[in-house]
C-alpha cells in the first residue's frame, strides 16, 4: 500500500493519506511533502549574515548544542484545495491531503540570530535553501527564499529543526535542518535551510513576490479547516463521521457536520488538540435510513472565523479552504 498519493515524483510533490491517519501525528513516510525543485545536496552549515554586526556560521553540531524544544505543528501546503477549483488554476492539483502533523525538535530561530547582532535597522530576515533550478516562468536558476517580518522571526515559537518525530529527519522533509514557522502556510518554513540574511528592506523574491500572494497580500496565516476522513464511500447505519480540523488563527473551537449538503447542521465532538497549532481529531454519530447523502464538515476557530462553503477562487489557487463534500451511501 501506497503511503501518500504522488503528483509528481521530480520534484517529489506528494499528498498524506488521509485515510490512514490514526492519531494526531503523521508518520515521516507519510507526511506530505511539497518541492519545489529537486533534492539539493545537503548544507553543511548555516551561515548568518546581512545587517548583523557578527556574521557566523553553525554547522549542524552547533545548532544541537543551542536550547532544545519541541513543539507539534500542522503544516499545509498553501495550494492544498487548488483541484476543487472551477476554473482550475495554475500549480499542483492538490486534493486535501497536503496537510500533515509533527513534532519539530530543534532551537528557537532568535536564539541562532541575536548572537549575530541584529541592526537596528533590520526589517526582515531572509532565509534561503540549498535547493534551486528555473521556477515555472522560465527565468534564469533561483533558489528557494522566503522572508519573514523581523517580530515573526523573533517569536518564540519559531524553530531550526533538525529531528522529525523524535528521529532523524529524512532528507525530503529538509534534513539537515529547515525552519518550522507554526500557525503559517508550509511554504514559510524554508526546508534545506543553508543561509539566513538579515534585510534593511523587505524582500521581493520570485516566491515571496512572485507566488504565494493573493491579490497584493502574502499568503501568511492558515485558515480554519475541517476534513472528513472516513466514510469516504459507503457506510452501514448507524456508524461515525471522522475527521480532522485545524487552523493558524488559534485553536479549533467547533466543527459541525451536515448530512444533507449544508442546509442543516449538528455539532460534533472534538478530541484533544496536541497544541494551539496542531489538528484535532473530531467525530460524529449518523443515523439514517437507507439512502445517498452529501456529508460536509466546516470548523471554526478562536478567532471566530469560519469555514466557508464556497471555493476561494483567486488566479494562483491559494488559500482555498472551503468544505468540501464527500457523497455516501448508506445501507
Amino acid at each position: 500500500m501506497d503511503e501518500r498519493v504522488t503528483l509528481t515524483r521530480e520534484p517529489l510533490n506528494a499528498e498524506t493519506r488521509l485515510d490512514l491517519q490514526d492519531g494526531p501525528i503523521t508518520p515521516a513516510p507519510r507526511h506530505y511533502v511539497r518541492s519545489h525543485f529537486a533534492l539539493p545536496d545537503p548544507p553543511r552549515a548555516i551561515s548568518v549574515a546581512g545587517a548583523v554586526a557578527a556574521p557566523r556560521s553553525l554547522s549542524i553540531r552547533d545548532l544541537r548544542a543551542l536550547p532544545r524544544r519541541s513543539a507539534v505543528v500542522t503544516l499545509e501546503c498553501a495550494g492544498n484545495g487548488r483541484a476543487f477549483l472551477d476554473p482550475p488554476a495554475p500549480g499542483e492539483q492538490w486534493r486535501l491531503g497536503a496537510v500533515s502533523t509533527a513534532e519539530w525538535t530543534g532551537a528557537a530561530l532568535r536564539s541562532v540570530l541575536e548572537p549575530a547582532g541584529l541592526f537596528s535597522s533590520t526589517v526582515e530576515i531572509l532565509f534561503r535553501g540549498a535547493d534551486a533550478g528555473s521556477p515555472p516562468d522560465g527565468r534564469a536558476r533561483i533558489f528557494f527564499e522566503r522572508s519573514l517580518p523581523l517580530s515573526r522571526a523573533l517569536a518564540d515559537d519559531v524553530l531550526v529543526a533538525y529531528a522529525m518525530n523524535g528521529d532523524e529527519m529524512p532528507s525530503e522533509h529538509g534534513a539537515p535542518a529547515r525552519l518550522i514557522v507554526p500557525a503559517w502556510y508550509g511554504m514559510a518554513s524554508v526546508k534545506w535551510l543553508a543561509e539566513i540574511v538579515a534585510l534593511e528592506r523587505p524582500f521581493r523574491g520570485f516566491y515571496q513576490a512572485d507566488r504565494y500572494v493573493v491579490g497584493d497580500e502574502p499568503v501568511r496565516g492558515v485558515k480554519p479547516r475541517a476534513v472528513i476522513v472516513s466514510p469516504q464511500a459507503a457506510v452501514r447505519s448507524p456508524a461515525t463521521v471522522r475527521g480532522f480540523a485545524w487552523s493558524g488563527q488559534g485553536s479549533i473551537v467547533s466543527v459541525d457536520l451536515s448530512v444533507d449538503g449544508g442546509r442543516t447542521w449538528r455539532g460534533a465532538t472534538l478530541g484533544p488538540q496536541p497544541s494551539p497549532v496542531a489538528w484535532c481529531e473530531w467525530q460524529a454519530g449518523l443515523a439514517l435510513s437507507a439512502g445517498t447523502y452529501d456529508l460536509v464538515a466546516r470548523a471554526t476557530d478562536a478567532s471566530g472565523e469560519q469555514q466557508p462553503l464556497e471555493n476561494r477562487a483567486n488566479p494562483l489557487g491559494y488559500m482555498n479552504n472551503a468544505a468540501q463534500p464527500v457523497r455516501v451511501d448508506v445501507r
